[in-house]
């Protein structure tokens, strides 16, 4: 969710701020102090610091005056071979103001252009080489063409590690006068999942309700269960007592608002902390992945909830025999 303020508040300016990605953000430093540099790819899971790198390398290449030679857009919007063909090529093919010798052009969520756009994109940056530098960003590298990932080197960018999102709410919570106690802390780690940016957005939504957050507030704001609540209903299946797990469920999800796929995710996440046999617990989450399979093709999803209950209490009871 871009719209956050904090997200640009906070986003760093120099490469020293950058966080998590120390073997990346080396090797494009070094192209930026020759002010050289091939055209970039950069792959990975949301939220991981591809767009702020991207701005931090227009910034330390072009200074105060970055914005006249640095062009964003979003594919995921403007995906046509239209906006290929006018917008990028008209920016592309006038000369970089200033003294570094290219323009660059960043396309956010490239994976989401048309193959038409993407082969007209091949041509373009092809042509331009000279005058403009590419710098695509995408989560899945598989869904752009071969072609277009030979002409870029390809960086592969990994989730946030728990310290790095640490460092962050530090940063934050001194600049806003916050206190976030060690339960809070682990439950944005863990409910971010190395994603900085929704780590940020839960953080500023429980600061517009108090200066003291809480685990509390952070599952309840990121409509997340409290990992516990859903050891509580998978315990309660083991144990032979459908009904109460049933119950469980179904109070867990109106609580915090989750949808059948929320709640299957987290259910997957806990079953290794179940008291089962391992082969037994490798047998759960292959009934999960059925499960949300049958979920997204459109399946109810309390009747498939239910439904992996009750395999779970089977499943356990045959276990004890």
């Amino acid at each position: 969710m871009e719209s956050s303020i904090w997200i640009e508040k906070y986003r760093p300016q120099k490469f020293s701020e950058v966080r998590g990605q120390k073997d990346i953000v080396r090797r494009v430093k070094s192209f930026v102090e020759q002010k050289n540099m091939p055209h970039l790819l950069f792959a990975g899971p949301a939220g991981v610091g591809k767009t702020t790198l991207a701005l931090v390398i227009a910034k330390e290449l072009f200074g105060p005056g970055w914005k006249q030679n640095f062009l964003e857009l979003n594919a995921s919007d403007e995906r046509g071979i239209d906006v290929i063909r006018n917008k990028v090529k008209d920016f592309a093919r006038t000369r970089a103001i200033g003294d570094v010798p290219f323009k660059i052009i960043y396309l956010d969520e490239c994976d989401a252009l048309t193959r038409e756009a993407q082969q007209a994109l091949r041509r373009t940056m092809e042509n331009y080489t000279s005058a403009t530098r590419f710098i695509l960003s995408c989560n899945y590298s598989s869904k752009i063409i071969d072609p277009i990932q030979s002409r870029c080197t390809v960086f592969r960018f990994k989730p946030l590690d728990p310290e790095d999102i640490n460092a962050i709410i530090d940063r934050i919570a001194k600049s806003e006068n916050l206190k976030v106690d060690e339960s809070a802390r682990e439950a944005l780690i863990q409910v971010s999942g190395g994603d900085c940016r929704r780590a940020e957005n839960i953080l500023q939504s429980c600061a517009a309700l108090s200066n003291t957050i809480t685990e509390e507030m952070v599952y309840s704001l990121a409509s997340v269960a409290r990992p516990k609540e859903v050891k509580e209903v998978l315990n309660l299946a083991v144990q032979g007592k459908f009904s109460d797990a049933r119950k469980k469920l179904l109070d867990t999800m109106l609580k915090y608002g989750l949808s059948g796929l929320d709640i299957i995710k987290q259910i997957q996440s806990n079953i290794w902390a179940l008291d089962v046999p391992n082969r037994k617990k490798v047998e759960l989450i292959d009934k999960c992945g059925e499960i949300e399979f049958r979920m997204t093709e459109g399946s109810d999803e309390y009747l498939q909830l239910e439904a992996f209950l009750a395999y779970v209490m089977l499943s356990a009871s045959g276990a004890d025999n």
